[in-house]
């Protein structure tokens, strides 16, 4: 008997641990998605190279993510695709492409592009796929107009 609530008393503790967020990890919420990510050393490591990084953008008047139309009006529900595809392609296309003489700062890059493949990977265990594809194809009308636009 005593070994049973033993037993019980360990694995509700080692569910507990497992559940909570390792040191300096926030739990973020992406729609539907939960994940757990230390930004404090995401933000560190590219505080560290982001003049290095910057002095290297031969285009310097156009930003990608700041557009009023572009991340800050997101859905709350489409979140985690949004979050899920930004993440492939820094893992697959930004970090590839971002090596320098520079070993220090290849050093910060890589430790940002592994933190950057572990949330990646938890992005798609929560990701309804189905839903997503639907969501896209639905919506090819707004990429052809703006492709005609243009």
């Amino acid at each position: 008997m005593k070994g049973s609530h033993l037993f019980l008393c360990l694995f509700s503790m080692s569910c507990w641990v497992n559940l909570m967020p390792t040191t300096g990890n926030k739990i973020f919420h992406f729609g539907a998605c939960r994940v757990s990510m230390s930004m404090m050393e995401i933000r560190s490591g590219f505080t560290a190279i982001k003049a290095n990084i910057q002095a290297r953008d031969p285009i310097r008047n156009l930003s990608i993510l700041s557009h009023p139309h572009s991340l800050h009006k997101v859905k709350s529900s489409e979140r985690c695709c949004i979050t899920h595809h930004l993440f492939n392609f820094y893992v697959d296309k930004v970090f590839k492409h971002c090596k320098t003489e520079d070993s220090y700062v290849n050093r910060k890059i890589s430790s940002i592009a592994n933190s950057f493949l572990s949330v990646r990977r938890n992005l798609g265990q929560c990701l309804n796929v189905t839903s997503a594809a639907m969501k896209s194809l639905g919506e090819l009308d707004i990429l052809l107009d703006w492709m005609e636009k243009s």
